[in-house]
């Protein structure tokens, strides 16, 4: 078999494999001899390692024995390893042990501090200390100490309370020295008590030192409020009884002391705005009369209670004996007293009894409820009788304005008291306000002298209307408004019935005006300027001034003044030709006035300043008609032809002559 066909039978995976066979099939090598070539060279070098394990045989079996003494080493070090690797997992085993324990220690430990501090609290509570029982029975109640175990007593016994509800047994081995030690405590505060409301009761005491040391001690109610509640009542009671009967006291005492201050010569029925004052006063009257004081329907100074007399000091009756007073001086005077004494009560009374709400008013009434009514009947008394209705709405004011006195020092308690004054005044004051309309109502102005100044009725009615709407600005009402616009009406009706006495229209105009700028004169000096009462009369006298100046503006003007009017209206209806034969009428007129005007001048001064007796308001209509005289002038000058104004007198002539007549009033 050659190589070639050899080759052929070899699988192709070892021909690529085994690139030696190739190159031997490739050279045509015989295989046989290759074969025991290799089998000879395997022998060689079998032989040769052989020689050479035999050389190295002692280090072979040297290293044999390494072998196996690292491999007992190994062995043994193992065995320490899975030893330790025991122990480690023994010692986790234990840390987790100990881990469980401490968390468990660290709960207990915290269990036991807690109900130690309760326990220790507990104990220290429920312990009597004998320097308590020492401080409490023979201290005095107003020692440091003694308030000091005055409020651990109280504590205790509130320890005490609570744990009789749990029915606990340890409470029942403090609970009788407890208990004695509060009955001795209740009876010494007591007695201390008592004695502060005691000193109350001595004559010309000022309250205000017991009272204020009862509030420096004032835990000594409160400690016995919580543990005996009869005692409290009974001290609670005491106290009501003495004050009351102090402030009932004083205040009837006072009330009566001021009354004696009061003028002697009161307002009377006589006295009402319709009515003609007929009686004649001796200048050698007495002076404790209102009516001499001041008028019954101005208000001068008694406007000042309600202001800068608010706050002032009360009135001393023993100080002023010959001093007299108007009513509502000597009502400031007495409520203001009211006002700080009631005040100081009540923040008293809620800080040291511990009320608040309805309990305070109620313990409150019950100290200065009789006080108070007896003030409201004094007031009832004054008021059936009274006449002076200035002096009943300065009294309304006062109550209004200590009411929010005491709303600001957070004192409601009077405001029942405030109403009731009120509700005595109110219907006092409307009855005879009532009455001032009605006399002017059927006042007869034929019995009255036959005067064109201004009106003693109108007088009284400007200073009457000025009080009321001056007081009224803070606080107005709406029946005061109505009452104000009946008595208004009232008067401009009085004020044209007079007017009618006067047989010309010019003299009714004048009277007419002096009043009406009387009244807003007044209204303007004492209250705002922009008041309805103001208003009112200023509207009234504007329109009467107008129709003032044409009645006096009538003699010396009256032809050209008809002239402009004819002629404008012929204008206005286009009668030209009816215009132009109006010439001659024109020229006379001039003529007439050339003449004459400067003498018309000094007669419309001379006439206005004897008509009024205000200087200001003489000024004031002079002025106007003055001013319409230079109106009625261009006027008539533009309505005339060439040739006649040639003739009329230059207007700049005639202003220099007017500025004549103008005043610096």
């Amino acid at each position: 078999m050659s190589a070639k066909s050899m080759s052929s039978c070899v699988p192709p995976g070892d021909q690529i494999e085994d690139d030696e066979v190739q190159e031997i099939l490739q050279t045509g090598t015989d295989l046989r001899q290759y074969s025991a070539q290799i089998e000879k060279e395997f022998m060689e070098v079998e032989n040769r390692s052989i020689e050479d394990y035999i050389k190295e045989s002692q280090n072979i079996a040297n290293l044999h024995n390494q072998i196996g003494n690292t491999s007992n080493i190994l062995e043994r070090m193992e065995s320490m390893l899975m030893d330790i690797q025991g122990a480690l997992n023994n010692i986790s085993t234990e840390i987790t042990t100990l881990q469980r324990k401490s968390v468990s220690m660290s709960v207990q430990l915290t269990n036991r501090q807690s109900i130690r501090a309760q326990l220790s609290q507990f104990i220290e509570d429920m312990a009597v200390p004998e320097e308590m029982i020492s401080t409490i029975m023979d201290s005095s109640v107003t020692d440091k100490d003694f308030l000091t175990h005055l409020n651990e007593l109280n504590h205790k016994l509130t320890l005490m309370k609570e744990l009789s509800f749990k029915e606990s047994k340890s409470s029942q081995d403090v609970n009788d020295v407890l208990q004695k030690l509060k009955i001795k405590a209740i009876s010494k505060l007591r007695v201390y008590l008592m004695e502060q409301i005691y000193k109350f009761r001595k004559p010309m005491t000022n309250y205000q030192i017991p009272q204020n040391a009862m509030l420096k001690y004032k835990f000594f109610f409160e400690f016995i409020l919580c543990n005996e509640r009869s005692v409290a009542q009974e001290i609670c009671n005491e106290y009501i009884d003495t004050m009351g009967k102090i402030y009932y006291s004083y205040f009837k005492s006072y009330s009566t002391r001021l009354s004696a201050l009061r003028f002697e010569e009161a307002v009377s029925k006589d006295d009402l705005m319709g009515l003609e004052d007929t009686v004649t006063r001796s200048i050698f009257s007495k002076a404790s009369s209102l009516k001499n004081k001041s008028t019954v329907f101005s208000i001068g100074d008694r406007g000042d209670v309600l202001n800068q007399q608010l706050e002032a000091p009360i009135i001393v009756p023993h100080a002023q004996q010959k001093t007299r007073y108007p009513f509502e001086a000597l009502f400031r005077s007495e409520q203001y007293a009211l006002v700080d004494n009631a005040c100081r009560e009540y923040l008293f009374v809620t800080e040291f009894f511990i009320v608040r709400g309805p309990q305070a008013q109620e313990l409150f009434n019950q100290i200065m409820g009789k006080t108070m009514a007896m003030l409201i009947k004094t007031l009832e008394t004054y008021v059936q009788d009274c006449f002076d209705t200035i002096a009943l709405f300065l009294c309304i004011q006062l109550c209004l304005r200590y009411q929010l006195m005491c709303h600001k020092r957070c004192v409601p308690a009077l405001d029942r008291y405030w109403d009731n004054l009120q509700a005595v005044i109110w219907p006092r004051f409307e009855q005879v306000f009532r009455m001032n309309i009605q006399s002017i109502q059927e006042c007869d102005p034929t019995k009255f002298s036959k005067e064109t100044g201004p009106h003693h009725i109108t007088r009284r009615y400007a200073e009457f209307s000025a009080a009321i709407v001056g007081i009224s600005e803070n606080f107005p009402n709406e029946l005061v408004s109505h009452l104000l616009l009946e008595l208004q009406e009232e008067v401009k009706c009085f004020m044209l019935r007079m007017a009618a006495i006067f047989t010309t229209r010019k003299e009714q105009l004048i009277y007419l005006i002096n009043n009406y700028d009387l009244v807003l004169g007044v209204l303007m000096e004492r209250t705002r300027d922009n008041s309805k009462e103001a208003e009112a009369f200023r509207e009234l006298l504007s329109t009467r001034s107008a129709e003032y100046v044409e009645e006096i503006l009538a003699p010396h003007l009256g032809g050209i003044i008809q002239y402009v009017k004819d002629c404008e209206h012929m204008l206005e209806k286009e009668q030209t030709e009816e215009f132009k034969r109006q010439e001659r009428r024109s020229l006379q007129l001039v003529a007439s006035f050339s003449a004459n005007w400067k003498k018309s001048l000094d007669e419309l001064n001379r006439e206005v300043f004897l008509s009024f007796p205000s200087l200001v308001t003489g000024s004031q209509l002079l002025q106007l008609a003055l001013a319409q005289l230079v109106q009625y002038y261009h006027k008539f000058y533009k309505l005339l032809t060439p040739s006649a104004r040639a003739q009329l007198v230059n207007i700049h002539v005639i202003m220099i002559e007017i500025k004549k007549y103008k005043s610096n009033y």
